[in-house]
């Protein structure tokens, strides 16, 4: 039997409870799946940032989270990006492979990096042995 207790101010009846629930459970699938996103994906967000004096772990916090937004927008609406994405697999992937060019090469701008990482495939596999 499941069990589960849901906070509403939408009146429950033997009519409403059913779509109450499902509301209630595509919401919680939702948070579930944002929050792993930001913490397993590369993202790192269960990284402790309370290392400043006042207002670090707030700023790194919002950076993460805007580093987030603007990588789903990202993943909607640019074909290089989605083109990246497909070729260079996980998101983690992605962040590793971006990490290590960055490390010991330098670009020109963003969309250098990108275009290096689309035209050379043979960098993810030297990137994966390592």
């Amino acid at each position: 039997m499941y069990h589960n207790a849901f906070i509403t101010d939408h009146p429950i009846t033997d009519q409403s409870v059913a779509e109450i629930v499902r509301a209630g459970r595509a919401r919680w699938k939702g948070e579930n799946e944002g929050h792993n996103v930001l913490k397993t994906k590369g993202y790192h967000l269960e990284h402790n940032f309370g290392h400043g004096q006042e207002y670090l772990a707030a700023v790194l916090l919002v950076l993460n989270l805007l580093a987030f937004l603007f990588h789903n927008i990202l993943h909607l609406v640019d074909s290089t990006h989605q083109s990246m994405r497909k070729q260079r697999g996980t998101r983690q992937g992605f962040f590793h492979d971006i990490q290590t060019l960055t490390k010991y090469l330098l670009f020109d701008n963003w969309e250098h990096l990108l275009q290096i990482m689309l035209d050379a495939p043979e960098l993810r596999a030297a990137a994966d042995t390592s």
